[in-house]
């Protein structure tokens, strides 16, 4: 590392000539991007590092649900975590990054401690990763030919497979009655009769008795 400090929010930022370990992403025509709406956001491809997928998050205007202003947001999110056990957990270190392209280094921004990914809590990040202003300064190379070029590293430290269940219980009960009367009940002779379809509870149900 070249230099490094840690903010008041316990969040060290650092250069380093060393490219990220694990996803880098290049977006070209990021002003066509930012220009869409006031809340879009951009997912990366999903990469793997440590056993599991993840991918980066970016909001070109920040994340309004945070009301974040003249920032970009960035942020790591577990990816594809419908085939992990219920209750799992992973505790992870990591670092994005973020390419000067003038000097050929990296803006590295790091939590100065792990965090908690689990079903409650997919993403970790940065509501202020760098200033509208900072970013677009050209002498910072950060934007050139409105291209950029973010990446990630991810250290898992910690895992948890999870054992546990789900309860799901219903809000409503629903109770139906259907008078299914049969005439001429002697004079049947198949194998079986079913009765008119009919609807209980958002669905749709039918009787059916057999001849013995």
């Amino acid at each position: 590392m070249d230099s490094a400090f840690v903010n008041k929010d316990a969040i060290a930022r650092s250069t380093s000539h060393v490219s990220p370990a694990h996803y880098v992403v290049k977006i070209k025509s990021f002003s066509l991007l930012a220009e869409k709406a006031v809340e879009v956001k951009y997912e990366s491809a999903a990469f793997e590092a440590g056993g599991y997928k993840w991918k980066l998050v970016l909001y070109p205007n920040g994340n309004e649900s945070k009301n974040v202003k003249d920032h970009i947001s960035l942020y790591l999110a577990m990816a594809d975590t419908n085939s992990l056990n219920f209750g799992w957990e992973v505790y992870a270190v990591f670092r994005l990054f973020l390419l000067d392209q003038n000097q050929d280094n990296y803006l590295v921004v790091q939590d100065a401690k792990e965090r908690r990914f689990n079903g409650l809590k997919l993403e970790w990040g940065f509501d202020q990763f760098i200033s509208h202003k900072a970013f677009k300064e050209a002498s910072n190379g950060y934007l050139v030919e409105d291209t950029c070029v973010f990446g990630a590293e991810v250290f898992v430290k910690e895992r948890n497979i999870g054992k546990g269940e789900c309860l799901s219980m219903e809000k409503f009960t629903y109770s139906a009655k259907y008078v299914w009367k049969v005439e001429n009940f002697s004079k049947l002779d198949s194998r079986y009769e079913e009765s008119q379809v009919f609807g209980a509870g958002n669905h749709k149900w039918y009787q059916r008795f057999f001849f013995f």
